[in-house]
């Protein structure tokens, strides 16, 4: 809640913190820094400050969530937080680019090195993005839904992949919105043990995964769209199939949350089922499933619960 004249804000409030990575292609200047060193990559980024970045991974997914102010027409607030490695001297580049490609972000932290993931924490963030798995690991540890963005392969540039004006994000389940106790019982005693608890817990709600809090801020935003034209449409693409489904339709229904579609796929590939729904982002926790879906789609691998660990 923010509080202006003495009076209370309630409006859903959405706030994604992004590294300069995820947000611009600094690979050049990355591979800089990773070949010669912090000197020579300070050096080439005041020699490139007036060159503007091209769109990185996560820029039309930035675009889109930034663009809700003005269709919801004040109804929500999102806001983009840039959170660099960067120096200020050497981030320099990067807010030109920002202003370049007219994106309303105002707030950033350059921490000269050091790891920014506490700044997520204290700006409240729903959501943080990074090409650092460091620092989204330690995102996650502090209670905030983080993703490490994946760059497709062949160098194929995602923004050109199509797309739709409408804001359409995807979400694994277990260990994503869910927690992974469910993942726990399938990898330890396999498939068949897997299904039968589930369908004995049908009725007993999962416990909250990192991304349930940034789930619930998009159904709140949803509810005040405009009837017959959502500009925000959500998706839960898991590798469960029937008797496993149950449990999960129950537990949103308890956390009374609408998810538009659900695509349970009995251990089908969800590479081209995200392609088809179109997704501006896919979260998912398997290592294996990011970079499938990163073919079609950007896609954040999220290091949480039993398939991370090790």
């Amino acid at each position: 809640m923010v509080t202006v004249a003495g009076l209370k804000d309630s409006r859903p409030t959405l706030v994604v913190a992004i590294s300069s990575r995820a947000l611009f292609d600094l690979d050049e200047s990355h591979r800089v820094f990773q070949e010669q060193g912090v000197d020579a990559y300070h050096q080439y980024q005041i020699e490139h400050e007036e060159d503007v970045l091209d769109p990185g991974v996560a820029f039309p997914l930035v675009r889109k969530l930034l663009r809700l102010n003005e269709i919801f027409e004040g109804r929500v607030k999102v806001e983009v937080v840039l959170l660099s490695r960067n120096s200020a001297d050497t981030g320099l580049r990067v807010f030109n680019s920002i202003e370049h490609h007219g994106l309303e972000i105002t707030r950033a932290a350059f921490t000269g090195g050091r790891s920014p993931f506490e700044y997520a924490t204290v700006l409240g963030a729903h959501l943080f993005l990074s090409a650092e798995p460091e620092d989204v690991a330690r995102a996650l540890q502090a209670g905030v839904a983080a993703a490490t963005i994946t760059p497709p392969p062949g160098g194929t540039k995602v923004w050109e992949l199509g797309g739709s004006e409408q804001l359409r994000i995807a979400f694994d389940g277990d260990a994503v919105l869910f927690s992974d106790e469910a993942e726990r019982v399938y990898r330890n005693q396999g498939l068949e043990a897997f299904e039968a608890s589930e369908k004995a817990a049908a009725r007993k709600p999962l416990e909250a995964g990192p991304f349930r809090r940034f789930l619930e801020v998009l159904h709140r935003m949803q509810t005040l769209a405009v009837e017959g034209d959502p500009p925000i449409r959500t998706a839960l693409v898991t590798a469960r199939g029937a008797p496993a489904h149950e449990r999960v339709i129950r537990t949103l229904r308890t956390w009374n949350i609408r998810i538009d579609e659900a695509l349970f796929l009995g251990g089908m590939d969800k590479s081209a089922f995200l392609k088809a729904f179109k997704a501006d982002i896919f979260f998912d926790d398997q290592r294996d499933h990011v970079s499938s879906a990163a073919q079609y789609v950007p896609a954040g691998h999220v290091p949480h619960g039993v398939a991370n660990q090790g």
